[in-house]
């Protein structure tokens, strides 16, 4: 009599563990500033700048503040003839929205050596995009603009 043939065993889900050392981790816990990557630190660079800004300005609570990685090819045809790289923009407001402030996270990375020279350009280019909005000269904006 046959007795009856069990069912092959379930294929085993297939995990990164290979060799029995267990599932790897976080390298570094999420508090840690290394845990953070260059676009978040970048986006806090910008926003510490507006808040320093917003302190001193109030009007600019209604402006947006905005991080992209590279300026579009119609935003780099704004340049007044010379073949530069914009580093921030400003778009005006419409009826359905508020003014923005585009800064280029890409091209100011480029141009700053270490991080506290890319912290001291981007609070430079955001002074110099609330100045335009607001039709200051950047060393009324912020009175430390332009000083090492």
């Amino acid at each position: 009599m046959d007795s009856p043939v069990p069912p092959p065993p379930a294929p085993r889900p297939r995990h990164r563990d290979r060799h029995g050392r267990g599932m790897r981790g976080p390298i570094a816990p999420p508090q840690v500033p290394l845990a953070a990557s260059r676009a978040d630190a970048f986006d806090d660079l910008v926003r510490d700048a507006a808040d320093r800004l917003e302190r001193r300005w109030p009007q600019l609570a209604d402006v947006e503040f905005a991080v992209q990685e590279v300026p579009w090819p119609q935003d780099t045809a704004e340049v007044s003839g010379d073949d530069a790289v914009p580093l921030g923009r400003l778009i005006g407001a419409a009826k359905d929205r508020p003014s923005r402030i585009v800064v280029y996270r890409r091209p100011v990375e480029i141009r700053a050596k270490s991080r506290d020279e890319r912290a001291l350009l981007v609070h430079e280019v955001v002074v110099e995009q609330v100045a335009e909005l607001l039709g200051l000269s950047p060393e009324n904006v912020d009175p430390k603009y332009g000083e090492d």
